[in-house]
C-alpha cells in the first residue's frame, strides 16, 4: 500500500524570536516492509542554513537555523511511502521466531556476532529509561520466564500494558519519569512504549523505541478529517537468530501497513520530531497536524 503523508508543525511565539537552531527527525527511513518514494521539507521563514545527515542509529536528520526575526515557525514535510509490512506477520508466528526462549536469547546475546553486538546497545540505560526499579522488573517477570518464548512474552506484555494502562493525553510530558508512569498507569503512546522497553531491558533483552505515524480510520459513515492522523510510537524487541519484531501497546497489535516508521533509537530522546533552541522571550504555542492518505492507483483517497 502507498501513502502520502503531510506533517505540519507550527510554533507561534508571543514575542519576536531573533534566532533559532533546530534538528528535525521527520524523514521516514527505509526499513523492513517500507520504502520511501519521495520526500520534501519546507521551512518558513526560509532558513539561513539547512543540511541533512544520517545519525548513529541510521535515521535521517535535518538541521536548520533561522537568523531573521520571526514570530511563527512552520515546518511542513510531505512524504510518499510504500508499506508492505503485513507480509512479515507470517514470519513472526513461525517456528524460527517463536522457538527462542528467554534462556536461549540470553545465551545467544553473549555472542560477538555483528548483529548481536549492534542490538546489545539497546539493553543499556538511556536518557529517559534509566534507574529501572524493582517494580518494573517484577511487572516484566510476570510475562518473561526462562523457558517461555520471547515472542509470546513480548506479545503478552503488549496486551497487559494495553489493559492495565489508561490513555490520558496531557497527563504526562516528555520528561515524566517512567517510574511515575508505572505508578499512575496513565500516559500516551510514547509512555507505553518506554514502559515496555524498560520491562524488556530489565530482564536483559534489547528493545528499541520506534517513532512514526499511524493512519486513523474514521467511524463507519463518517468522513475522515484532514490532519486527524497522528504521530505515534511503539517498541521493538530483538529476538536473537530471527531479528527485530515490532509491537504497538497503545493499540494492542503488531504494527500493520498503517504504521509508518520515521526512525528509531533508545527512547524518545533519540528521535523527537523537532527540537531546538530559540533566542527570544515569552511563550510559544505549538500546533501539529498529520494527514495520511492512501493512494489507490493514481488516485489519492
Amino acid at each position: 500500500m502507498i501513502f502520502n503523508v503531510e506533517h505540519i508543525t507550527k510554533y507561534k511565539y508571543n514575542a519576536p524570536v531573533s534566532y533559532c537552531h533546530n534538528i528535525a527527525t521527520l524523514r521516514p527511513r527505509e526499513s523492513n516492509g517500507q520504502e520511501l518514494l519521495d520526500y520534501h521539507i519546507k521551512v518558513t521563514p526560509n532558513p539561513a542554513e539547512l543540511s541533512e545527515r544520517i545519525d548513529f542509529f541510521g535515521n535521517y536528520i535535518t538541521r536548520f537555523s533561522i537568523q531573521a526575526e520571526h514570530q511563527v515557525l512552520k515546518v511542513t514535510t510531505k512524504s510518499k511511502i510504500k508499506r508492505d509490512y503485513g507480509r512479515y506477520h507470517e514470519n513472526f508466528y513461525s517456528e524460527s521466531c517463536k522457538k527462542v526462549t528467554l534462556n536461549d536469547a540470553l545465551a545467544a546475546l553473549k555472542s560477538t556476532d555483528t548483529e548481536v553486538l549492534e542490538a546489545k546497545q539497546y539493553i543499556l540505560e538511556s536518557i529517559f529509561i534509566r534507574n529501572i526499579d524493582v517494580t518494573i522488573r517484577q511487572y516484566a517477570e510476570l510475562s518473561f520466564k526462562g523457558n517461555r518464548s520471547v515472542f509470546d512474552a513480548a506479545y503478552e506484555l503488549m496486551q497487559r500494558i494495553y489493559t492495565d494502562f489508561q490513555f490520558v493525553s496531557g497527563f504526562t510530558s516528555i520528561s515524566t519519569p517512567i517510574h511515575e508512569v508505572m505508578k499512575e498507569k496513565k500516559g500516551v503512546c510514547q509512555d507505553f512504549a518506554q514502559i515496555a522497553i524498560a520491562c524488556i531491558r530489565s530482564v536483559g533483552l534489547p528493545a528499541r523505541y520506534v517513532s512514526g505515524y499511524i493512519e486513523t480510520i474514521p467511524p463507519e459513515g463518517k468522513e475522515k478529517l484532514v490532519g486527524a492522523d497522528a504521530s505515534h510510537a511503539w517498541f521493538a524487541i530483538f529476538v536473537p537468530g530471527f531479528g527485530w519484531v515490532d509491537f504497538d501497546p497503545t493499540n494492542n497489535q503488531i504494527p500493520l501497513d498503517q504504521h509508518i516508521v520515521v526512525g528509531w533509537g533508545r527512547d524518545y530522546y533519540d528521535v523527537p520530531p523537532l527540537k531546538g533552541v530559540v533566542y527570544g522571550s515569552g511563550k510559544s504555542e505549538l500546533k501539529v497536524s498529520v494527514d495520511i492518505s492512501p493512494v489507490v492507483g493514481n488516485l489519492q483517497v
